[in-house]
């Protein structure tokens, strides 16, 4: 099979991995441009058949489960939002289970309480529980484990 018919054949596995995102029809494009290279260094169909079945063989089994582990991995950094959870906060005005106000990074954040029977009072140290859109809920430090 002539070189340029592997490369076309690269060509659309590759547009097929782009649309499914599965890492099957990438690994299969590769393994069909090392039977492109295999086949423009003169080596019979034989031979470009075997290139092709060793590198998807070995990539199907050896790239692709480490591939799908490092992708199902949770990102080591936690950025927007997501990044205040856990800090610490201190209350600038009241707050109960529906309004109130913290100082939480350097910035003010409107607040409410996680547990609506407490209000807790200005000054107190407060633990960021989650944030509910621009809202952080808060449960009182004192009151921790």
């Amino acid at each position: 099979m002539p070189w340029f018919a592997w490369l076309l054949a690269a060509a659309a596995l590759g547009v097929a991995e782009f649309f499914t995102l599965t890492l099957v029809f990438g690994l299969l494009a590769g393994a069909a441009l090392v039977a492109a290279v295999v086949a423009g260094l003169g080596v019979g169909l034989l031979g470009q058949l075997v290139a092709l079945g060793l590198t998807a063989v070995a990539g199907l089994a050896l790239v692709r489960p480490v591939a799908l582990r490092q992708i199902a991995q949770a990102p080591l950094t936690v950025e927007g939002s997501d990044a205040l959870i856990g800090k610490r906060a201190e209350v600038v005005q009241e707050v109960t289970a529906t309004h109130g106000l913290i100082k939480l990074s350097g910035e003010e954040w409107s607040a409410r309480a996680l547990d609506e029977s407490h209000v807790i009072s200005v000054g107190a140290l407060v633990d960021v529980m989650e944030i509910d859109g621009a809202t952080a809920v808060v449960y009182p430090r004192e009151l921790l484990p």
